[in-house]
């Protein structure tokens, strides 16, 4: 019974049905094993026991009288703490909502509750959910289980670090910009951001990435991911589909000149002519520029967005604030401050001109997407850094800005594509994977091909080092070799 967080919610699902363990067992497991990692991982902001056993126990209660709410019934489940659940704190990593607790859910945590997955807790990130990396003025900085002296990347890196060590199976987050994908594959995990409008949302905090941060999945499995996202999208559909026919793929093995960690670009390559053995036609690009205008203009859009909310917070009561009264910026840390200072000079002739790009990047993606169904690059430029830096500050032996690590990642987002990272192996003893990006409204196509090499390719047996001991507490917990 111990062992029981190790459970995939797939798996969790048919030990319930058989009565081989209950929601409440399950549970019980999965707080245990948070509360060890905890003190070595920041991986959580919150855990909410009480309401989360109570879950537990009436999730038990329908399982027992065959009455199921739906497969993710009693599955333990963590929400990034940028999204509303009622009877929570919502942080956003921020000191400015220390105070705050949600009155009710946001529109995706409500489906996940009304399927009676059970939420425990709260994950760690950055500030507003703005950095690559992990770590705030509430809880700290955030480490990776693969290497507690590494960050499991950002905004996310507290669920996947969650996910990764055993606390949940599964985690709801957001990606505004690769923030799922970066940390799924530095943990080793499953990160799924779904297309434009694919996850409805409503009732929760202002949304600074507008309609391209979207409300995604990290898991262990492509099928637990696959479970989570249906269940927040309203789908009502559990089937994975038919399995992928023999697609065109076209494999982007770098962007323009930017660099890759040769281990990641050898991995992902690898990968590439597995997708072909799957029966596949892969295509390498000899160059690939379409996202050289859009990263360059980026980060503008989160900047503009976050002047544009603390400029009238008063309008939103996460703030607590009195009418025309301001949010004190000296509480937020030095890096949001210089952000929020970005977005206040950024001109509107700038923002147009991001908006502009956007729309040219998905012109250009037509005629990519009328000769190939998917693109794979790597998921991520880099490696873990160190888990008190920002990011990396050199890739293989180039120096790179803020986002160099991040340049795949943010062309679905701006596209409103549907992207998915897979674990594809290990670089010097850390896991890493690619990114598969579909066409508008290619989700499950995504997913579907995702399985098919995850099936072919399986990785759910690969635990961090922090796993390696079992339950045993902090001695399990030490940095990988």
């Amino acid at each position: 019974m111990s062992d029981l967080w190790r459970l995939s919610a797939s798996e969790l699902a048919q030990a319930f049905a058989g009565g081989r363990c209950t929601p409440v067992d399950v549970l019980e497991a999965c707080l245990e094993r948070t509360a060890q990692c905890q003190p070595h991982l920041s991986a959580m902001l919150h855990v909410d026991m009480a309401a989360a056993r109570m879950a537990a126990e009436t999730s038990a209660l329908r399982w027992s009288r065959g009455q199921p709410l739906g497969p993710l019934d009693g599955v333990p489940v963590s929400l990034q703490d940028n999204l509303h659940a009622a009877g929570q704190p919502t942080t956003w990593g921020s000191l400015l909502l220390r105070d705050w607790v949600a009155t009710g859910d946001e529109l995706p945590v409500a489906r996940l509750r009304a399927g009676g997955a059970v939420l425990f807790g709260k994950t760690n990130l950055p500030e507003f959910a703005l950095q690559g990396y992990t770590g705030n003025l509430l809880a700290g900085v955030a480490r990776n289980p693969w290497n507690l002296e590494l960050t499991p990347g950002g905004s996310c890196g507290g669920a996947a670090a969650a996910v990764a060590a055993g606390c949940g199976p599964l985690a709801l987050a957001t990606d505004g910009g690769g923030s799922i994908r970066r940390p799924a594959s530095h943990c080793g995990l499953v990160g799924f951001k779904p297309g434009a409008g694919q996850v409805p949302r409503g009732g929760g905090l202002p949304e600074i990435f507008l309609e391209h941060e979207a409300v995604g999945a990290i898991g262990r499995t492509v099928a637990d991911v696959r479970l989570l996202f249906q269940a927040v999208s309203g789908s009502g559909s559990n089937d994975q589909g038919p399995a992928p026919a023999p697609s065109r793929i076209l494999y982007v093995p770098r962007f323009a000149d930017h660099p890759v960690d040769p281990g990641i670009a050898q991995r992902v390559h690898e990968a590439a002519r597995q997708f072909e053995a799957l029966g596949h036609a892969v295509d390498e690009a000899s160059r690939f520029e379409l996202s050289e205008p859009l990263n360059a203009q980026w980060s503008l859009l989160p900047a503009c967005g976050l002047a544009w909310m603390l400029g009238d917070a008063d309008r939103f009561p996460e703030f607590g604030l009195g009418a025309g009264e301001l949010p004190d910026i000296v509480q937020c840390t030095p890096a949001i401050q210089q952000v929020l200072e970005q977005g206040l000079a950024a001109e509107g002739a700038a923002l147009f001109e991001l908006l502009a790009t956007i729309h040219e990047l998905r012109r250009k993606l037509q005629p990519l997407f009328a000769s190939h169904d998917f693109l794979l690059t790597p998921a991520t430029a880099a490696l873990p850094w160190p888990a008190d830096q920002t990011h990396p500050v050199q890739i293989a032996g180039q120096s790179v800005g803020p986002r160099g690590h991040a340049v795949f990642s943010a062309l679905a987002n701006a596209a409103g594509l549907p992207a998915a990272a897979v674990p594809c192996g290990f670089v010097r003893g850390l896991p890493t994977g690619f990114q598969l990006v579909g066409r508008p409204g290619a989700d499950a196509a995504v997913l579907a091909l995702a399985q098919q090499y995850e099936e072919a390719h399986p990785w759910a047996r690969h635990w961090p080092p922090t796993a390696a001991a079992g339950p045993a507490g902090p001695a399990s917990l030490s940095p990988a070799a």
